[in-house]
C-alpha cells in the first residue's frame, strides 16, 4: 500500500513540475475525448430514449458529482444576490443542451461538432450588443469569417438545411449568450457558486421536458446514463482546468481534436462520413475563435 501511495505521490509531483501551458494542453486534449465520447453515447442511447430524457439524466448524474462539495460546504455555495441571473443562465443553458442533444440524435456527429465550434463566435458578436464592448475592424473580420465557416458547412441553396443543423446553431447561439451571462455573474459570485447553481438548475429545468417524453430505461441502459453524467461532468471540469492552467490562445487550438474524434467515432460506430467542406468550415470557425481569443488577450494586456 505504501509503495502505491508513494508512486501516486511521485506522479503527482511530476505532473505539477510540468509547465502550466503543457498541463493546459493535456487537460484540453482530455476534454475533447470526453466531450466526443459523451456525444457518441448520446447518439447511441437516443435510439432507445428521447434526447430530452438523456439531457435530464446527464444533469442529474452530473449533479451527483458535486455532492461531496455540497456536503462539505453546506448552503454556502448557494449564497448569492443575483438569483434571477442564475435562473436566466440556467434557462439559456437548458435550451442549448436540449437543442444540442436532439441534434446529435438526428445528424452526423462530426457535422454537429463542426457547427458547435461557432459558439465563441456568437459570444464575441453578442458581447458588442449586450456588454457594450468596443470592437475594431480585425475583430469584426474574425467574427465574419466565423460565420462564413458556418455557411461553408451548411451550404444553403446547395444542400437542404436540415433540422439538426438549425438546432446546433440554436444551441451555439444560446451558449453564446450563456457565456456572456457567466461573465456578468463572475463579477460578484465565485466559480463554485456559479457551478453549483448550474448543476441544480439544469437538473430541475430538464425534468419538465423529460417527463413529457418519459420512458423507463432498461436495466443495462442505466449504466450508459450514469456514464453520460460522469463523462459529461469530467469534460466540463477538464476544459475549465485547461483554460485555468494555460493561455487560451495556446490551448484553444487543441479543441479542434474534437473534430478528429467525432469523425472517427461517426465512421466506426455509425458509418457516417464527413465531406471536405465540413472540415474546411470547421477549421475556419475555430481559427476565427482563436483569433478573437488572441485579440481579447492583447486587449487585457494593454488595459
Amino acid at each position: 500500500m505504501r509503495s502505491i501511495i508513494s508512486r501516486i505521490t511521485g506522479l503527482s509531483a511530476s505532473w505539477q513540475s510540468l509547465p502550466p501551458t503543457l498541463r493546459g494542453i493535456v487537460y484540453m486534449s482530455v476534454s475533447t475525448v470526453c466531450f466526443t465520447t459523451l456525444h457518441a453515447m448520446v447518439r447511441h442511447i437516443s435510439d432507445e430514449l428521447h434526447p430530452f430524457q438523456l439531457a435530464f439524466f446527464r444533469s442529474i448524474f452530473g449533479l451527483l458529482v458535486f455532492l461531496p462539495v455540497l456536503l462539505r460546504h453546506g448552503v454556502e455555495p448557494f449564497k448569492t444576490k443575483r438569483l434571477s441571473v442564475h435562473f436566466l443562465r440556467g434557462g439559456l443553458n437548458i435550451i442549448a443542451m436540449l437543442a444540442f442533444f436532439y441534434a446529435l440524435s438526428i445528424s452526423p456527429i462530426a457535422r454537429v461538432t463542426a457547427l458547435g465550434f461557432s459558439a465563441p463566435i456568437f459570444t464575441a458578436f453578442l458581447s458588442f450588443f449586450i456588454l457594450g464592448e468596443r470592437f475594431k475592424l480585425h475583430r469584426w473580420s474574425a467574427i465574419l469569417m466565423g460565420f462564413v465557416g458556418a455557411l461553408i458547412i451548411l451550404r444553403p441553396g446547395i444542400i437542404p438545411l436540415d433540422l439538426g443543423s438549425f438546432l446546433v446553431l440554436l444551441s451555439a447561439f444560446m451558449w453564446g449568450i450563456t457565456m456572456i451571462v457567466i461573465k456578468v455573474l463572475a463579477r460578484t459570485d465565485s466559480s463554485m457558486t456559479i457551478t453549483c447553481y448550474m448543476g441544480l438548475l439544469l437538473a430541475a429545468f430538464s425534468l419538465v421536458p423529460a417527463i413529457w417524453v418519459w420512458r423507463t430505461p432498461q436495466f443495462e441502459t442505466w449504466f450508459w446514463l450514469i456514464a453520460i453524467g460522469v463523462v459529461g461532468t469530467l469534460a466540463q471540469l477538464t476544459i475549465v482546468q485547461a483554460l485555468k492552467e494555460g493561455e487560451t490562445t495556446v490551448v484553444l487550438p487543441f479543441d479542434f481534436l474534437k473534430m478528429i474524434w467525432a469523425t472517427m467515432f461517426g465512421y466506426w460506430l455509425f458509418s457516417e462520413t464527413v465531406d471536405l467542406w465540413t472540415w474546411i468550415g470547421a477549421a475556419i470557425i475555430i481559427g476565427s475563435g482563436i483569433y478573437v481569443a488572441y485579440r481579447e488577450r492583447l486587449a487585457r494586456l494593454q488595459a
